[in-house]
C-alpha cells in the first residue's frame, strides 16, 4: 500500500530509481503517438542541429517519470485522483541518458471530506548528472489514514 496524507511533510524529498532513455524507447514512443519529428527520429537531420544528435520527446520522459513513481509504490492504492500536471522542458534528454524523479512536497491543503487531501509536489526529472531536464508540479488528492 502506498503512502497516506499524513505520510508526507512539507519539504519531504522522494527520489525513485534511475532509468537509461534508450533508442527503442523513443522509437516505441513515436509509434505510440505518432510523433516522428525528424529531432526524434531523423539522425541525418539531427547531425546539424543545436543538438547534434537525436534527442528523446519530452513527452516520453514525462512519462517514464510517472512510471519510475508508480514502480516505487508511493502512491499505490492511495491516489484519489491527479488533479493537475504542468512541466517546462528544461535540457535535452539524448539516447543514452539516465533520468531520475526527485518530488518534493510544496503544499499540503486537507480537503473539507475527511477521508482525503490534496499534496502539491515539485515533479522533477534530473540526469545523470543531476541537471533537471524537466521541472513539473503534480497537485494529487490522497487518501487520508482512517481515524
Amino acid at each position: 500500500m502506498g503512502l497516506y496524507f499524513e505520510d508526507f511533510e512539507v519539504g519531504r524529498e522522494l527520489r525513485t530509481k534511475s532509468r537509461t532513455v534508450t533508442e527503442a524507447d523513443v522509437v516505441s514512443f513515436a509509434g505510440l503517438s505518432g510523433d516522428y519529428n525528424p529531432l526524434h527520429t531523423d539522425a541525418e537531420y539531427m547531425k546539424n542541429s543545436p543538438f547534434g544528435e537525436r534527442i528523446a520527446h519530452g513527452m516520453l520522459v514525462a512519462s517514464i517519470g510517472t512510471g519510475l513513481n508508480s514502480q516505487a509504490g508511493w502512491f499505490e492504492g492511495t491516489t484519489v485522483a491527479l488533479m493537475e500536471v504542468t512541466y517546462r522542458f528544461k535540457a535535452p534528454v539524448k539516447f543514452g541518458d539516465t533520468v531520475t524523479l526527485v518530488l518534493i512536497v510544496r503544499e499540503m491543503k486537507p480537503t473539507s471530506k475527511p477521508d482525503r487531501g490534496v499534496i502539491t509536489m515539485d515533479a522533477n526529472v534530473v540526469n545523470q548528472r543531476d541537471e533537471v531536464v524537466i521541472a513539473g508540479t503534480w497537485t494529487t488528492m490522497m487518501k487520508r489514514k482512517e481515524s
